[in-house]
Formats: structure tokens, C-alpha cells, sequence
């Protein structure tokens, strides 16, 4: 069945007779499809509706066969290539199921094994500069924390939290931007250490006000836009007492 789907890809990248808008792809400018297709995928899982998940791993699929296919073209490598390399590392990852080891050292352990073989050796390499800001502060204050550079407790980040708050108060419209992004990786790293996910919290957050101010635009009716501010407040507080 992957076969129809890298014949289908190969029809569209076809210099000749494909479409000239896939012809025009290269991996820089399908990465942004790439990374939208995986929030599908993640948005599909947490409505748990299994026809949009198959139908957006679909997607995600595609965009492996299509980032492969331009792969191929200019001699670099190619799907079967990609489908070898991931096994190969799965049973390397793996060596308690799929070699002779009684135990696994760890998931983490054989990752960092396997980084202190690169050119760059620091305990922050490898932690992907594409991620998602709030994914990546997250896993870049983990790294940190392997090698002891952490605060013992939740403590020492809530400080950090209205530190970086005072700091922005402070600041000119020079340096606003750098130091709100100082506070945003405080309250990761505050977010951390109480065990919360930041990624799934604000998410979270996000549907919550979604639902809310969906619903006050309901209350309010045809001329809810038109509504003061405080008038919109007044729905608003109405609808979280009902729970909304």
C-alpha cells in the first residue's frame, strides 16, 4: 500500500506531467505543512474521534513520503532509507528486547550515549530548534537538569516567576520582547517542577476560554460586539459561575 502512495508522489514531483505547485516544494517550504499536520494528529487524538485520526495520520504520513521524495530526487536518501534508519534505532533503543541485554540502560540513557558520539557535546545538543517555543524551553530546562543545573524545589522558579515579572514592568519598549520571553521560560520551568505539562496546560487553557467566549457570544446575542467591556465582563462572569 506505501507503494501507491511514493508512485502518487513520485506522478506529482514529475518534472513533466506532476503538478507544478508540488514541483515547487522543497523541504523548507512543506516543513511548516509538516509540523501543522502533527497538531492535527494531536488535535484528532484529544477529540478521540478515530475517523479524523486516520485520516490526519494520513496527512502526517504524506508529508514523510513527500520530504523522502524530494530526498530521493537529488540523491540524498530515500523512504526506504528513512523506514531502515528508524528501525535500526528502534532496536538499538531496544537492546533488552531486541539484543542480548538481561535489562534496558534507559531510554534517556542510550539517547545521551548515542549524542556523545555527535561533533557537540553539550547537554543541550540535539533538543530541536523547530519545536514549538513552549515544547522547547521545556525540554532544554530537563537537559539542564540531568547535569544538576535545576532548583532543588518549586520554590526557587515561583521567585524566578515575579522576578522576571518585576523585569518586565520595567522595561522600555527596547528590551519589553526580551524580557517577556525571560518570564514565559520562568513559568515553564515554575510549570515543571509542580510536575505540570506547560504544552498540555495551556492548551488546555486555551479550550477553556475558547468554550467560554464562544458561549458569551451566544449570551449576548446579535448585539454582543457591539457591548461595552464591562458588559462583556458581566457575561463572562456569568457563564463561569455556571460552570462554562
Amino acid at each position: 500500500m506505501i507503494e501507491r502512495l511514493t508512485s502518487i508522489m513520485a506522478r506529482l514531483r514529475d518534472p513533466v506531467e506532476g503538478c507544478e505547485w508540488d514541483r515547487a516544494q522543497t523541504w523548507s517550504s512543506i516543513a511548516p505543512y509538516t509540523i501543522e499536520e502533527a497538531y492535527e494528529v494531536a488535535d484528532a487524538i484529544a477529540r478521540d474521534h478515530h475517523a479524523d485520526i486516520k485520516d490526519e495520520l494520513g496527512d502526517l504520513l504524506l508529508q514523510v513520503v513527500f520530504h523522502s521524495r524530494i530526498a530521493e530526487e537529488s540523491g540524498a536518501f530515500d523512504l526506504a532509507d528513512v523506514v531502515t534508519a528508524i528501525s535500526d534505532k528502534m532496536e538499538r533503543r531496544h537492546p533488552h528486547i531486541f539484543g542480548d541485554a538481561r535489562t534496558s540502560p534507559g531510554w534517556e540513557t542510550i539517547k545521551a550515549s548515542e549524542r556523545s558520539d555527535r561533533a557537540d557535546g553539550s547537554a543541550l545538543a540535539g533538543v530541536a530548534s523547530g519545536l514549538p517555543a513552549l515544547a522547547r524551553a521545556e525540554k532544554l530546562q530537563k537537559r539542564a537538569a540531568r547535569v544538576g543545573f535545576d532548583w532543588p524545589d518549586a520554590t526557587g522558579p515561583l521567585a524566578k516567576v515575579f522576578e522576571e515579572i518585576e523585569e518586565v514592568r520595567k522595561a522600555g519598549s527596547d528590551t519589553v520582547a526580551e524580557e517577556v520571553g525571560d518570564l514565559l521560560f520562568a513559568v515553564t520551568n515554575w510549570a515543571r517542577h509542580l510536575g505540570v505539562d506547560p504544552e498540555a496546560a495551556l492548551r488546555a487553557g486555551n479550550a477553556k476560554f475558547e468554550a467560554r467566549f464562544r458561549a458569551i457570544e451566544v449570551e449576548g446575542g446579535a448585539a454582543f460586539a457591539g457591548s461595552t467591556l464591562d458588559q462583556k465582563e458581566e457575561l463572562w462572569a456569568t457563564i463561569k459561575r455556571r460552570g462554562g
